[in-house]
């Protein structure tokens, strides 16, 4: 018998899977237990295993497939596992790992598949693993390689929390690493010396002069953003330091491609606008970002369902793979995504139940 009864009010299952300990690497217990209530409590779905990544569809043969997604897995504890339910200033609250970032948008979708009859479009159900660490472990990406045709649909849904409001696509990504070379010299001698530091002088003036552009796609607004992450140099408290490092992060609108970013982010540190100065310029990492496709009939039939509201996506998920596999998809889950990794991680009922009604209006014929 599964250890979770998807027939249950999706408040008491997100407190379920939260129950069951899921962090990176370690999803096999959730994985069995989500295999098992699906293949036990759901009818008409063929159901999956792929590592520790679930997957159900149907094939009603609708005209219309929508993929409901979310990961299993979870950062690690902070002594926030088992989930406890309060009520206080905050109104009704589940506390616990996972209860924003992601269980209780898994919650959601696997109560749906259970309690829906009458589907409008057929479903494509993914709980994959490895999302919370580094790309190259991430699930989905796995599927995507192993399992292609899985992953085919008009429309995606990841259940990342927006606070019960559809975020539409994402920004992407750029990671880069400026490197300055000098002199190194004792520093009671300074003039001996190359600092290397003191070259990154016109680069942060640069930085703090930049100005953002601001994109509207299908009514959702990114805005751009340029900073410096991280700096570091120096030898000791009396040298000259005759080598530094900047890392810079440009996260860029979903109309850019990673290669314009690139090409945008060498522009601004070119030598020419930095008055001559030459930098080490090195890509430590990438990742496109989403147009939000919300003029695709399916996508706009979801934001109607919602009341007609949706924001822009910023910060990157995994509704980037799908972009790339020309699906349009949204964020769309319970919580507040400031409240993500928090030890005090935590989401007020109200939004498990508000996302389960719209969704459920969604799908149902």
């Amino acid at each position: 018998m599964s250890l979770l009864d998807l027939h249950a009010d999706p408040i008491d299952l997100t407190a379920a899977l939260v129950d069951i300990p899921s962090v990176s690497h370690d999803e096999r217990a959730i994985a069995d237990a989500v295999e098992a209530a699906l293949r036990e409590q759901t009818s008409g779905f063929e159901v999956i295993r792929n590592g520790d990544a679930v997957l159900a569809r149907t094939n009603r043969g609708l005209p219309s497939r929508v993929m409901l997604a979310g990961h299993l897995d979870t950062v690690p504890i902070a002594d926030n596992v088992p989930s406890r339910r309060t009520v206080d200033e905050r109104g009704d609250v589940l506390h616990g790992c996972g209860t924003v970032d992601m269980k209780s948008g898994d919650a959601v979708f696997l109560h749906l598949a259970a309690t829906i009859a009458d589907l409008a479009h057929d479903l494509t159900l993914v709980f994959y693993d490895c999302e919370e660490i580094a790309a190259q472990y991430n699930g989905l990406g796995r599927i995507e390689r192993e399992l292609p045709e899985w992953l085919r649909a008009d429309v995606a849904i990841l259940g990342e929390p927006t606070g019960g409001l559809i975020e539409a696509g994402c920004q992407g990504t750029l990671r880069v690493r400026l490197t300055a070379s000098g002199v190194r010299a004792h520093s009671a001698r300074s003039w001996l010396g190359d600092n290397a530091i003191h070259k990154f002088a016109p680069v942060l003036e640069r930085l703090s002069s930049y100005e953002a552009r601001s994109v509207d796609i299908d009514g959702c607004v990114y805005r751009e953003g340029l900073s410096a992450v991280r700096i570091s140099g120096g030898v000791a408290g009396n040298v000259v330091p005759d080598a530094a490092e900047m890392d810079v992060n440009f996260r860029f609108a979903p109309d850019r491609s990673v290669e314009q970013a690139i090409a945008h982010v060498r522009e601004i540190f070119d030598a020419s606008a930095l008055g001559g100065l030459e930098l080490g310029f090195e890509i430590t990492d990438s990742s496109p970002g989403a147009l939000p496709g919300l003029a695709n009939p399916a996508a706009a039939a979801l934001i109607a369902a919602a009341g007609g509201e949706f924001r822009a996506k910023y910060g990157w998920t995994d509704v980037s793979r799908f972009s790339a596999l020309g699906i349009p998809a949204v964020n769309y889950g319970p919580g507040d995504p400031n409240l993500a990794h928090k030890r005090d991680e935590h989401v007020p009922v109200h939004q498990i139940t508000d996302v389960t009604r719209v969704l459920r209006a969604y799908l149902s014929a």
